[in-house]
């Protein structure tokens, strides 16, 4: 089978199943399950713009620096960006579902990470007045992960406080995710949570789009 034929049939397989988890989320907004993981690690060749190196490359890392991955699931940019910022710095992976986290911790142990902390919770738990982070992060993933916070307002003006003044938000969207935000909506979220955009990668089905807090 040549390799055309499988980023065909996995780029088949991505839209069913986007659509019939769009179909579920109209009534709910659902996180990724564990039991499909396996598919929130795979890099898309057709989606290129969405591969953990493309991602990783807008973010301008530097050892020593401070990052929440937040939704990370698996840990798809978590484990990249650990080895980046180096043993100086340290990546808090932030996920609701315990199983996802486990997964994290199997890998960075495979891979003798050891500047990886762990947090069990939700985007609410940033959000102004909870704010665990408050200056904290030299930058903040969100992932194909907006779409799927019911309060994006709130949880933006808490990434906002998470931020140290300079810092960076690094958006994240695909249309293979049952989720996915139109770039026109993400940047009207970010202004109005003070955000100044910095720069766009990638096109308007696959996209990444960079904020900086001022």
């Amino acid at each position: 089978m040549s390799l055309v034929s499988i980023a065909l049939g996995l780029t088949a397989l991505l839209l069913v199943v986007a659509l019939i988890w769009r179909g579920f989320s109209t009534r709910a907004s659902l996180p990724c399950p564990s039991w499909l993981a396996w598919l929130v690690e795979l890099d898309n060749p057709l989606l290129r713009n969405n591969s953990a190196r493309t991602i990783v490359s807008h973010l301008a890392l530097e050892p020593g620096m401070k990052v929440l991955d937040m939704g990370c699931g698996p840990g798809r940019l978590t484990i990249p960006v650990a080895k980046a910022v180096g043993e100086s710095g340290e990546i808090t992976a932030f996920d609701m579902q315990e199983a996802m986290l486990q997964r994290v911790q199997a890998r960075a142990k495979t891979e003798h990470l050891e500047n990886i902390r762990f947090v069990h919770g939700k985007a609410g738990d940033t959000m102004p007045g909870r704010n665990k982070f408050r200056n904290k992060f030299d930058r903040v993933l969100l992932v194909t992960v907006l779409g799927e916070i019911p309060e994006q307002q709130e949880a933006l003006a808490g990434i906002f406080e998470s931020l140290k003044p300079g810092g960076l938000l690094s958006v994240t969207e695909v249309i293979a995710d049952p989720h996915f935000q139109p770039r026109g909506k993400v940047r009207r979220l970010a202004a109005s949570a003070g955000f100044a955009e910095q720069a766009f990668f990638g096109s308007a089905i696959s996209y990444t789009l960079n904020f900086t807090r001022p």
